[in-house]
């Protein structure tokens, strides 16, 4: 028995609809409806417009055309979707058959000139799904001339339902797998994240030039403003800017980092901005870049001084537009991030020396905060040092009884190239060479603050700090006895001070108030 037209075009529309059901990936899914449709219909050309409602703005995701080169011009094309005939049919809600479009008052003639192609009949169905408008169904112009017909439109129509169902099932699936990703690539940056963390936990210090950066870090944390924290290597400027993070109204969010000097050039746009599947050779499957992992939080572009000058014009153009376009994709997708940047090079030198884009510098750096060397904050170093001191005992099961008067002065004079960093990695050089129940002595320390103490002489200007000035109880009494005497008298005026808020106390002194807390119990304080 031979199929009637009519009932050949139902079973086109049932096997069509079954297949659409069966794809819940866009990227599949899109193709394969355009493609099926501009075949049963004989057209030059099919086109799925969607829906960009917070834009109001309708666009090609995809297009199965005759002439490849009017599809590429058309892939990632906009106008706002009450133009043209296909924002007629959407804005309307009803099916649209036009004979001559070039004659409609309602053509939208710009996507013509952009593409070089000339409509003439045109269909346009609006695709509507459980949850409203979703965009429009298109076929343009007829291969072999003339118009559709009535029962074109009615294919179209009565495929439109199917289609929008489709669409809608694939987008869900796809908004439960960039969940995936994104928290797939916040799982891998925080574990890469956990490796490299320096060993301190806390920003420690109660110098005056610390004093400012603390003052500096509750300001940004209070505000959207973009930050630049400046300083040396290992001054501690991811701390600085986990710290703002953290006192921010982001808290709640991720914190992700990452060194721009330490990512290759190659992989930098994909592990900031993503990539989609097969965008270049190795990428098996979709990548959320670090802008869409950080949703809500805090991304630190550290030592962002390194990034190459093309990846700076795509990071500007990133912050201006607050969307980043993967590697492979067309679609912009919006971010929602806060970003810190941080770097130990002069920026200001490199606009000069034209290493660095100067209108990204003024996007990144609003509000500078400049962390000061360790040289600069040497009162800072007797607490840091003890500090550093008893994490490297803990972590190597050992008691140690603290660092003699002669060590200390050393440590204190010596110049700290490598900032606080280098301090921590002396402490733990200094544990391993103690043994258990002893003080850290002169000999325990590197050959580098071995040296004779003239040769670490402090800076010009710099203060001596107090913790190694002689005092008139040496004689008389065992050093241990000496500083704990200090440091209990020490914690006893910060109390009074702070009315015995031992938080507020903790914040002066540059600990914890864990810390402080076992301080005020051992000396009995408490």
């Amino acid at each position: 028995m031979v199929e009637t037209s009519d009932t050949a075009r139902l079973r086109l529309l049932y096997d069509l609809g079954r297949t659409f059901a069966a794809h819940i990936e866009l990227d599949d899914l899109l193709p394969l409806i355009t493609s099926k449709c501009r075949e049963a219909l004989d057209a030059e050309g099919v086109s799925v417009l969607l829906l960009d409602a917070e834009k109001d703005e309708l666009y090609f995701p995809y297009v199965a055309e005759e002439k490849q080169e009017v599809a590429k011009r058309l892939v990632g094309l906009r106008f706002p979707a009450d133009r043209g005939i296909a924002g007629a049919a959407m804005q309307s809600g009803r099916s649209i058959r036009v004979d001559d479009a070039q004659s409609d008052l309602r053509f939208y003639g710009g996507v013509d000139r952009r593409t070089g192609a000339t409509t003439r009949a045109l269909l346009a169905v609006p695709l509507v799904s459980a949850h409203g408008k979703i965009g429009v169904l298109q076929a343009v112009n007829r291969r072999r001339g003339g118009s559709f017909s009535d029962a074109d439109l009615e294919f179209l129509e009565s495929l439109a339902g199917s289609v929008a169902v489709a669409i809608d099932n694939a987008r869900l699936y796809s908004r439960v797998k960039e969940s995936e990703e994104r928290l797939r690539t916040q799982v891998g940056a925080l574990r890469r994240d956990l490796a490299r963390r320096d060993r301190f936990g806390e920003i420690i210090g109660t110098s005056a030039p610390m004093g400012e950066v603390f003052r500096l870090m509750e300001s940004a944390a209070s505000s959207p403003i973009a930050v630049a924290i400046e300083g040396e290597t290992g001054t501690g400027k991811e701390l600085v800017a986990r710290g703002i993070h953290r006192a921010s109204s982001r808290a709640e969010g991720p914190f992700l980092a990452i060194n721009c000097a330490a990512v290759p050039e190659t992989l930098l746009e994909s592990e900031l901005f993503g990539h989609r599947r097969g965008a270049f050779t190795g990428a098996v499957q979709d990548h959320r870049g670090l802008f869409e992992a950080a949703a809500g939080g805090t991304v630190l572009l550290d030592e962002i001084g390194e990034m190459p000058l093309a990846m700076q014009a795509k990071l500007l153009r990133v912050i201006q537009e607050g969307e980043v376009v993967p590697l492979g994709d067309t679609r912009p997708r919006k971010i929602d991030v806060r970003v810190i940047s941080a770097t130990n090079r002069d920026l200001a030198a490199e606009i000069a020396a034209h290493r660095f884009r100067e209108d990204l510098y003024y996007r990144l750096a609003a509000f500078p905060i400049r962390i000061p060397a360790l040289r600069e904050r040497r009162e800072d170093i007797p607490l840091l040092a003890d500090h550093f001191l008893a994490e490297a005992a803990e972590r190597h099961k050992k008691w140690i009884r603290g660092i003699d008067s002669a060590a200390l002065e050393r440590i204190t004079r010596f110049e700290w190239p490598g900032n606080v960093r280098e301090l921590s990695n002396e402490m733990e050089r200094a544990v391993a060479l103690s043994r258990n129940d002893e003080t850290v002595g002169v000999e325990q320390l590197s050959p580098k603050l071995r040296g004779p103490a003239s040769e670490a002489a402090p800076a010009p200007g710099a203060a001596r700090s107090p913790s190694v000035e002689p005092a008139a109880e040496a004689a008389t009494q065992p050093l241990r006895q000496a500083r704990a005497a200090f440091e209990t008298r020490f914690i006893i005026e910060a109390l009074r001070r702070h009315s015995g808020n031992v938080s507020q106390t903790a914040r002066t002194l540059g600990i914890s108030r864990v810390m402080l807390q076992k301080k005020m119990k051992a000396f009995g304080l408490r």
